[in-house]
């Protein structure tokens, strides 16, 4: 049984055996059957499940850490802001705002004549600060309707403007603007021009702390009178001077807004006026600012409607020494005695320095002082008219000199160069304003001026002081050979006002940012008695009620003097001749040409005829001057 019970157990363990072996040879090695193999379908199926299921890990693993890792990125986020906040902040108050540059601080002195003509400046830049009271309220709206609309409203920056220089300069483009008021200032005044982030940044906190520091006014001001305009001027009155030739305080809308236009380009907009591109150019940025001001409120829509494009300055000028320098070098001297400086103090000082010039007639006397030739009249018509004419004072002038000289002036041959000098003086008797000093017609070939330092021999022309007994300042005028020309129009000056000396002088008034600093007065004394001064005019005028007198007197052939006054003004006109210095050479006397005689007196009457006013029905006697005595008055100025 065992034995059979194995066998057929064997035989059916056998034919399990030999299925499971059939089964094995069928489905070849492991894994290689139908749906089982490794590289069979089943195995493929396992390998994407696999993966879903690690997929499936992850993304449950990251929904549960999202939350701790969102933490962590906003931890860090804000460590590195507060980082970049903090270091700001120690920024911030580790900044403090530099003093302007030593550049930006200069400025320059300007003298304007009696009536507030520009005569010239003096010193290294072409700046003159003055408070924003001095600047009109639409003026400073249309530099910021130019530059900054926002700037009354602003932080001191805009971040965008920062962003966009910064890339500019990251990416190497183009310089780009779009600054505030503020940073324009920081940039110009405050620190250096390079174009860096470094430098970028630091103008910003700068501007935010000048901003948190400063008034608007303050700041607006700072800038007005140190940004660049063009025409070599910085800051807003140079500016006006410039191309309108007023005061800042004395813009109008269109002006103001024109210069507001200018700040864009300065050097390139500096030529309107004379070049119609550039001029076509600036009208439209003109009317572009003018339109933003009427949007604003700054000026009414009937002002944007009347504003007409204003008329500039030619530019470039033309050239400015001549002998206007003569007048600035008397004026420098004084102005600088009376405020105790030096003239280098004086030129960088910022100061107006108001002199006693009359520029009109200062021109004119220039003009005819280069005039030689004897003026033509009616006389060439063969009519005789009841008053002489040029030709016959002339002749009377010749005749004059016969008697000083011995002989006629008419008769003298000069051989060689001749260079004859010619020195004018015009100043008002009683008070010693100096209304024309006229020293040489041209200030760079030279600056030595004959009219205020220049001896020249007087002759005659001190004979009506002869036997006087003169006090100081004239104690020893008669016993001087060779005068200055402003010391012997100062004698005859004296005479004019009964004997009181008045102190020559040429400035009257000197201010800085509005403040006056000095006033001139009248510095008088006795010098002669009253009687003397009637015997000189009695011998002047041959009648003592005929005016103006007139004195010719000469040092033989070489020099010729004029004075003529009244009791309003006195004129001294002297001529004296050389021949220049060649070489070693000195220069030499020469005896004057024949045409000295007309040319004195051709000056003589109209630099007289431009000073002293000729309007019919005018009483010069209602002109008060308290620098004279009782009686008499002031000269009158001619209507300019």
């Amino acid at each position: 049984m065992n034995g059979a019970d194995v066998d057929t157990g064997g035989r059916a363990g056998g034919t399990g055996v030999a299925v499971i072996a059939d089964g094995h040879d069928r489905g070849g090695s492991p894994g290689r059957g139908p749906g089982r193999g490794r590289h069979g379908a089943g195995g493929r199926g396992r390998l994407m499940a696999g993966l879903r299921r690690r997929l499936v890990k992850r993304r449950i693993r990251i929904r549960r850490t999202r939350g701790r890792r969102l933490r962590r990125a906003l931890v860090v986020l804000l460590a590195l802001l507060a980082n970049l906040v903090g270091a700001a902040v120690v920024a911030y108050h580790l900044t403090k705002i530099p003093e302007p540059h030593p550049e930006t601080a200069m400025q320059s002195t300007v003298f304007v004549d009696d009536h507030g003509d520009y005569l010239g400046r003096r010193g290294p830049v072409d700046r003159q600060e003055i408070p924003l009271s001095q600047v009109p309220r639409y003026v400073q709206e249309a530099v910021i309707a130019a530059e900054n609309r926002s700037f009354r409203t602003d932080t001191g920056v805009s971040p965008r403007a920062i962003a966009r220089a910064a890339w500019a300069t990251v990416s190497g483009g183009d310089r780009q603007g779009g600054s505030t008021i503020t940073q324009q200032y920081v940039k110009n005044a405050l620190l250096s021009p390079e174009q860096t982030l470094s430098r970028k940044a630091r103008e910003a906190l700068i501007s935010i702390k000048l901003d948190r520091t400063r008034s608007k006014d303050e700041i607006l001001q700072g800038y007005l009178n140190t940004v660049y305009f063009g025409r070599g001027a910085a800051g807003i009155q140079s500016a006006a001077r410039n191309y309108f030739g007023v005061d800042a305080k004395d813009l109008t809308v269109s002006q103001g807004a024109a210069l507001a236009s200018v700040i864009n380009i300065p050097s390139y907009y500096e030529k309107a006026g004379s070049d119609p591109k550039v001029t076509a150019k600036l009208v439209d940025r003109w009317e572009w600012v003018l339109d933003a001001m009427a949007h604003s409120g700054a000026i009414t829509s009937a002002q944007r409607a009347g504003a007409r494009f204003p008329a500039f300055r030619f530019y470039p000028p033309g050239d400015t020494d001549g002998q206007r320098q003569y007048l600035i070098d008397a004026a420098a001297s004084e102005a600088a005695d009376r405020l105790g400086i030096t003239e280098d103090q004086l030129a960088r000082g910022g100061y107006t320095v108001r002199t006693t010039f009359d520029l009109t007639a200062q021109d004119a006397t220039a003009e005819l002082a280069a005039d030689g030739t004897e003026k033509k009249t009616e006389k060439k018509t063969g009519e005789k008219t009841g008053e002489k004419t040029a030709e016959e004072k002339a002749a009377d002038a010749k005749a004059a000199d016969a008697k000083a000289g011995g002989k006629k002036r008419a008769e003298v041959k000069t051989s060689g160069d001749v260079r004859v000098h010619t020195a004018v003086v015009a100043l008002v008797p009683g008070d010693g304003a100096v209304r024309v000093l006229y020293g040489g017609a041209d200030y760079a070939s030279q600056p030595f001026n004959d009219a205020r330092d220049g001896a020249v021999e007087a002759g005659t022309a001190l004979q009506p002081f002869s036997g006087m007994k003169l006090l100081a300042p004239l104690t020893d005028l008669t016993r001087t050979a060779a005068p200055t020309p402003l010391r012997l129009a100062s004698a005859y000056a004296t005479a004019a006002a009964h004997g009181v000396y008045a102190t020559p002088y040429t400035v009257a008034k000197i201010t800085r940012a509005g403040r006056t600093l000095y006033e001139a007065h009248p510095r008088t004394r006795t010098a002669m008695t009253r009687a003397d001064a009637g015997m000189v005019a009695k011998l002047l005028y041959g009648r003592l009620d005929a005016a103006p007198a007139t004195r010719t007197g000469a040092a033989g052939l070489r020099t010729l003097w004029q004075t003529t006054y009244d009791e309003h003004l006195t004129l001294t006109v002297a001529l004296f001749a050389e021949h220049p210095a060649k070489g070693k050479k000195a220069a030499l006397p020469a005896p004057l040409p024949y045409t000295a005689g007309s040319r004195s007196l051709s000056v003589s009457e109209g630099v007289w005829s431009k000073i002293v006013g000729t309007a019919e029905g005018h009483d010069p006697a209602a002109e008060p001057n308290p620098g004279l005595p009782t009686g008499q008055t002031k000269p009158i100025l001619a209507t300019r």
